[in-house]
C-alpha cells in the first residue's frame, strides 16, 4: 500500500460534502424544532439514528471490498424475533442470547461470504437469497405474529442511558456503543487489514498478485457486515420491541447512507467515517421532513434518487478512467 493510497483511505472523496450537508442539516433541525436547541434534542436524533449507522458500517466493509448485502435487513428482524423468543421475559437469559445473536450474524455474514468468494456468485443474487430465506424462515417460525418478549435488561440497552451527566442530563448506551464501534472501526480501517480491504475493491488483482488473501478479505467484510446488523437488532429491539417488521427497508436505507457518505459503489474509495455520516445525514433529512409536515412517502423517492445518482456517478468514473 503507497503512502498516495492511505492518504485516500483516510481523506476520501465525499467526506468533506456529507459534513457539511450534515452540518446544515443539524443547524435547519435547530430553527425548525424547538427540541434541537438544547443538547438533549441531538443526542435522542443520535439515539435513533444509532442503529442505522451501525449497520453503515458493516455495509462500508461490504461495499468498499466490491460487493453488496442485501440480507442486514431481513437479518435483523430474525434477530429480534429470535431474541423474543428465546428470552420470554426472562431477564436471566438475556446475556447468553446476545451472544447467540452475535453468533448467527456472524455465521449469516460468513455464509454470505463463502458462497460469494468460494462459488463466485455475485453478492447481489447471495444476499438478496439470503434475504428471502431469512423472511420465509421469520414467517414460517411465527405465523406473521411473533412469540415471546425482550426481557427489561435487554431493552435497557436501546431505551437507557447514563443517567446524572452535566448540561446533558442522560447519555444513552446506544451511543455509547455506537461510540465505541466508530473507534474500532476507524482503528481497523487505518491497520493494514483495513487498509487492503480498499485495495481489493479497487484492483482485487494487484492485491492477489501482492500475496493478499482476496477471498478471506471478503469474506471478512461480510462477517463484520452480519455482526453490525446484530448489534443494530439489540438496539432496535430495545428501543422499537418485538415487530416482524422491525428491520423492513433497512437494506436500501443502510446503502442510500453509505452511498451519500461518498463511498463509491462497486469499491474501491470510500471512509468509514463518511459512511456512518451518510446514515446521520438521511435521519436528520427524514426528521426535518417531518418536522415540514412532508409525507413520509417521499423517504423513498429520496433514497431512490440518491442509489441512481451514486451508480451513475460510479458508472461515469469508471469510463473516465477507463478513456
Amino acid at each position: 500500500m503507497t503512502r498516495t493510497q492511505a492518504r485516500r483511505t483516510r481523506f476520501a472523496p465525499g467526506t468533506v460534502p456529507v459534513l457539511v450537508v450534515l452540518a446544515v442539516l443539524l443547524v435547519a433541525l435547530a430553527f425548525v424544532g424547538t427540541a434541537y436547541q438544547q443538547p438533549a434534542g441531538y443526542l435522542a436524533l443520535l439515539k435513533r439514528a444509532a442503529p442505522l449507522m451501525i449497520l453503515a458500517i458493516g455495509q462500508y466493509f461490504v461495499i468498499v471490498s466490491g460487493g453488496f448485502d442485501l440480507s442486514v435487513g431481513s437479518l435483523v428482524t430474525a434477530e429480534v424475533v429470535i431474541a423474543a423468543r428465546l428470552i420470554d421475559g426472562d431477564d436471566s437469559a438475556t446475556g447468553w442470547v446476545i451472544l447467540v445473536l452475535l453468533l448467527i450474524g456472524a455465521v449469516v455474514g460468513l455464509v454470505n461470504g463463502v458462497i460469494t468468494t468460494r462459488l463466485l456468485v455475485p453478492s447481489f443474487i447471495v444476499t438478496l437469497g439470503m434475504l428471502l430465506v431469512l423472511d420465509g424462515a421469520v414467517f414460517l417460525w411465527t405465523g406473521g405474529a411473533p412469540r415471546g418478549a425482550l426481557s427489561d435488561s435487554f431493552r435497557t440497552i436501546g431505551r437507557q442511558g447514563i443517567d446524572g451527566v452535566p448540561v446533558i442530563g442522560q447519555v444513552p448506551w446506544s451511543v455509547v456503543v455506537l461510540a465505541v464501534l466508530v473507534t474500532m472501526a476507524v482503528v481497523f480501517m487505518r491497520g493494514p487489514t483495513g487498509r487492503t480491504l480498499v485495495a481489493v475493491g479497487d484492483n482485487e488483482t494487484a492485491v492477489w498478485l501482492g500475496g493478499g488473501r482476496v477471498e478471506r478479505l471478503r469474506t471478512l467484510a461480510f462477517v463484520l457486515s452480519g455482526l453490525s446488523a446484530a448489534v443494530a437488532a439489540i438496539l432496535l429491539g430495545g428501543f422499537a420491541g418485538v415487530s416482524a417488521q422491525v428491520g423492513d427497508g433497512l437494506e436500501f436505507r443502510v446503502i442510500t447512507a453509505v452511498v451519500l457518505g461518498g463511498v463509491v459503489l462497486g469499491g474501491g474509495r470510500g471512509s468509514v467515517v463518511a459512511a456512518m455520516a451518510g446514515a446521520l445525514t438521511l435521519e436528520s433529512l427524514f426528521s426535518l421532513l417531518n418536522l415540514l409536515g412532508v409525507s413520509g412517502g417521499l423517504e423513498s423517492t429520496v433514497q431512490g434518487v440518491i442509489i441512481i445518482a451514486a451508480v451513475a456517478y460510479a458508472a461515469i468514473d469508471w469510463r473516465r478512467k477507463r478513456a
